[in-house]
């Protein structure tokens, strides 16, 4: 079940009489409470002008760190929140929160050494989404043997997100928008929905026609969105640390 965070706010007061300190102390400011749970957290209510829209973004990770590689064959360091907020802001969208999901590398009861390694990597990651403010989201990653070989699936990830999207109304209940950063078309059915609740959906998303590309046009996915927005090597590069 998703429990609700509330978040706190402060305002302190002062005399008037101090002129520009004492509208600095009676500013709102807003915190939220950072935890290491799967929990929804309702987002900031703030004045925005006019051709702006708030959204809720919904990342699909195993996607964003392709495209990441994809662009990067070496990698890049680069803040996801920035990347996401730089996009919605060129776009007249504003971020009210951003939702992450992923799931750790498969452990055995006792892992080995590589196994150890890869859920260190990860949960270094997960750290640094969180101490931005990013609501990190996990399923669990499922070992096959197929053959002789193992592969590994994440399990439980889209489902997560797609059970979350549909029930934001319920922690956002003014919400309008929602962007989804993803190309999977198995997320249709979950945009059509969100249609029906009255939420439209924005995709984050990237394609091109390069042959053998991991990156194919998905026309359902596009389709069935309010609008898509294409993602570039570039909106990376404005935000690499």
């Amino acid at each position: 079940m998703i429990n609700k965070k509330m978040i706190k706010q402060t305002h302190s007061q002062g005399d008037a009489s101090r002129g520009q300190k004492s509208e600095m102390k009676n500013s709102k400011s807003y915190k939220y409470e950072r935890s290491n749970n799967n929990k929804i957290f309702p987002g900031n209510s703030l004045e925005l002008p006019d051709d702006f829209s708030k959204v809720v973004v919904f990342i699909d990770n195993a996607y964003f760190l392709r495209l990441k590689k994809y662009f990067f064959k070496s990698g890049i360091k680069f803040s996801a929140k920035d990347f996401i907020e730089n996009v919605a802001k060129r776009n007249n969208l504003f971020v009210e929160k951003i939702f992450l999901y992923d799931a750790p590398p498969f452990q055995n009861k006792q892992p080995t050494f590589e196994e150890r390694k890869m859920k260190e990597t990860y949960d270094k990651f997960v750290f640094r989404f969180r101490e931005e403010g990013i609501n990190v989201r996990e399923g669990r990653t499922q070992r096959l043997r197929i053959g002789g070989s193992f592969i590994y699936k994440q399990k439980g990830v889209d489902m997560l997100l797609g059970i979350d999207a549909v029930g934001i109304l319920n922690y956002f209940s003014d919400l309008k928008k929602v962007v989804l950063l993803t190309g999977d078309s198995d997320f249709v059915p979950v945009v059509e929905k969100l249609s029906e609740i009255g939420i439209k959906t924005i995709l984050f998303t990237y394609f091109d026609r390069v042959r053998s590309s991991p990156f194919s046009r998905c026309n359902d996915l596009l389709k069935s969105c309010l609008r898509w927005i294409k993602l570039t090597k570039e909106d990376f590069l404005e935000v690499e640390k």
